[in-house]
């Protein structure tokens, strides 16, 4: 989702850092081989994350919702030396594409995937984080924050995206619409839970950082 005029917005990412060769190779090999390629973050917004991993210089990272492992990617790119990262999903058919792409890059070894339900395994990880990036199912955004908050470091950030939801935040709520009236309840979570401060931006479809205090 773009909400910028076209002209400004490839202004934007015609002065921002490039993307990767790596990364383009995945972004083509997704739009070839894997259903719904626009799940993807792309180059602008990799390079956001990317520059928000690298002024944090994380120790460890959670990453939920995989896709092909674009994101998981450009998170790496600002972590520290010995750092990991842990990244759910529940698609049982991209871990092999996944897997091929950590290990062309000098991340591999650092990365780790779980397949399964995130609500399952988030209790069973016993990690500490530094920062957290959700980009999963939208119905389960407000849980997932409750399962992470006590596993966030101080002054650990979370990175949360699709909070514009396409524009629809602003819409009319239509009765059956559990989505959009899920990221309308995680956004408000986000501005009133007293544990981080946060501030919604309007990057692609919407990016929320929060810092916890």
């Amino acid at each position: 989702m773009y909400f910028l005029p076209e002209a400004l917005d490839q202004y934007v990412v015609n002065h921002s850092e490039n993307e990767p060769e790596l990364l383009q190779q995945l972004t083509r090999e997704t739009y070839q081989k894997i259903l719904q390629p626009i799940m993807l973050s792309g180059p602008y917004q990799g390079r956001v994350l990317s520059m928000i991993s690298k002024l944090k210089n994380p120790k460890t990272i959670l990453e939920l919702g995989t896709f092909t492992g674009y994101a998981t990617l450009c998170l790496a790119e600002g972590m520290q030396k010995g750092g990991e990262i842990h990244t759910i999903d529940i698609n049982e058919e991209l871990v092999d594409f996944q897997r091929k792409y950590f290990n062309k890059s000098i991340y591999g070894s650092a990365i780790h995937q779980h397949l399964g339900s995130a609500i399952d395994i988030l209790p069973e990880l016993d990690k500490q984080f530094d920062l957290v990036f959700i980009d999963a199912d939208k119905p389960n955004y407000v849980n997932y924050f409750h399962l992470i908050i006590d596993k966030l470091n101080t002054g650990g950030i979370i990175i949360s995206d699709n909070v514009l939801w396409h524009g629809k935040v602003v819409e009319t709520l239509a009765p059956k619409d559990k989505s959009t009236k899920a990221v309308l309840d995680y956004n408000t979570l986000l501005k009133e839970d007293p544990r981080i401060e946060s501030v919604l931006l309007p990057i692609r479809d919407g990016l929320t950082v929060s810092r916890k205090l």
